[in-house]
Formats: structure tokens, C-alpha cells, sequence
């Protein structure tokens, strides 16, 4: 789902069932520590998606080890992120010289617990998602999942804290010719204290795409690097 969203610089691995905790590497096994099974092979799975990706790069497998927020620490050269919810692991990544940021998030299509919608949205974002959708798809969660996906690209890149009041998100979207098709369309996200990156480059927006199918939302967003 999540490779359906990307350029072709983009390199990108998924998993619907959870793989065995023996593909990690021992650096990878201290930071679990005494996590729990469902914890362990959520862990284990993202980052064997994370090795296919790397391999799609033409790069070896490396640890993929939590830095600073969690952000995955990558080889030199590569950039990324990885995501995982109930049924569903992916992760993206593309080499530095071709992308400055990207972000991957995915959620369950169903509603956000009661009162979390208010806690992230702003005004016109909250009357968006109470409005009865043409589309298929529960549009508090779609939100929910945009404004991670935006954090998620920001912070490695900028390496500065984002709130979720900080981004304001615009969709628009369509529905597939039948169930298997699902819903789809892009989004655009305006940053509200816009800045600089360490290339240069002023971020005030973003632009991204999503991703409605078999009861899972994906995000994306994919920042190319300056030419």
C-alpha cells in the first residue's frame, strides 16, 4: 500500500503478518530489553522491512536503532521511516542525494477514541472531519495519520518539536471502482511556524498522498532534495 504512494526514488517494504524476533541484530535485541511478544515482533517485523529496503537501495542490512523521539537511526546517506499498526508494518526509505525527508504513518480505518480529534485538530481540520464524507473512509483517523506523517518527515530533518496544531491539513480524495480498490487521494500540509533545514531549504508545506484499503489508512510524504 504505502509503495502505491511514493516516487520512484523511493524504496519501500510492507508486512500484514509478523516475522520471527531471530532477524534482529544484538543491538537491536538490548534495546527490547524484556518487551513484551506482541511488543518483540512488531519490533522485529518493521525493521525486517526496513533490511528489504535498505537491500532495494543496493545497500547491507544494518540495526535500525531508536535515536532521539524514537526517529530510526539510518546508515550515512539514507533516509526514511517506518511505521506499524495492528495487521500492518512498513517501511520507506531513499537515498539522501535524491530525497531530503520522508514520512510514512498507518492507522486502523476506524473512529479515534473519544476526545482525541479535539486534542489535534484545528477549527476548520475539526469541522472537515465531522462533515459527512463521499469518500469511504473515517476522516478523524485520516487526520490523525496525516499530522503523524508530517511529524515524522519534520522532525529528522529539522530536528525541532512539532505540535500537532503546527500543521494545517487539507485533503482531497476519491473512491476506487469497487472494495479492493478502497479510497484514495493527497493532502497538503501547511506548516504554521515555517523554517529552514540544514540544506537550505525553506519547509512551509508539504504535500502528500493517502490510502484507504482492507481496514488500514496510509499516509505519505515525500520531500525531494533540492536540485
Amino acid at each position: 500500500m504505502i509503495g502505491e504512494l511514493m516516487p520512484g526514488t523511493v524504496v519501500c517494504a510492507e508486512a500484514f503478518e509478523d516475522r520471527e524476533e531471530e532477524a534482529l541484530f544484538p543491538e537491536e535485541r538490548r534495546v527490547l530489553g524484556h518487551a513484551v511478544e506482541r511488543r518483540r515482533r512488531e519490533f522485529a517485523t518493521v525493521r525486517a522491512c526496513a533490511r528489504q529496503a535498505l537491500a532495494g537501495l543496493g545497500l547491507p542490512p544494518a540495526p535500525v536503532l531508536p535515536g532521539v523521539r524514537n526517529t530510526p537511526q539510518w546508515p550515512a546517506g539514507v533516509v526514511g521511516s517506518m511505521t506499524h499498526c495492528d495487521g500492518y508494518r512498513a517501511a520507506a526509505l531513499a537515498r539522501a542525494s535524491d530525497v531530503t525527508a520522508v514520512g510514512i504513518d498507518a492507522e486502523p480505518d476506524g473512529p479515534l477514541r473519544q476526545g482525541v480529534l479535539e486534542s489535534i485538530a484545528l477549527p476548520r481540520e475539526l469541522a472537515w472531519a465531522r462533515t459527512a464524507s463521499p469518500v469511504p473512509v473515517h476522516r478523524d483517523r485520516l487526520l490523525f495519520s496525516a499530522k503523524e506523517c508530517v511529524y515524522k518527515a519534520w522532525f529528522p530533518m529539522m530536528r525541532s518539536e512539532l505540535d500537532f496544531d503546527d500543521a494545517e491539513i487539507t485533503f482531497s480524495g476519491t473512491a476506487g471502482a469497487g472494495p479492493e480498490q478502497g479510497a484514495h487521494g493527497a493532502f497538503h500540509a501547511r506548516i504554521l511556524r515555517p523554517a529552514r533545514n540544514a540544506a537550505g531549504q525553506h519547509v512551509g508545506a508539504f504535500s502528500g498522498r493517502w490510502a484507504a484499503r482492507r481496514g488500514l489508512l496510509v499516509t505519505a510524504i515525500v520531500l525531494a532534495a533540492a536540485s
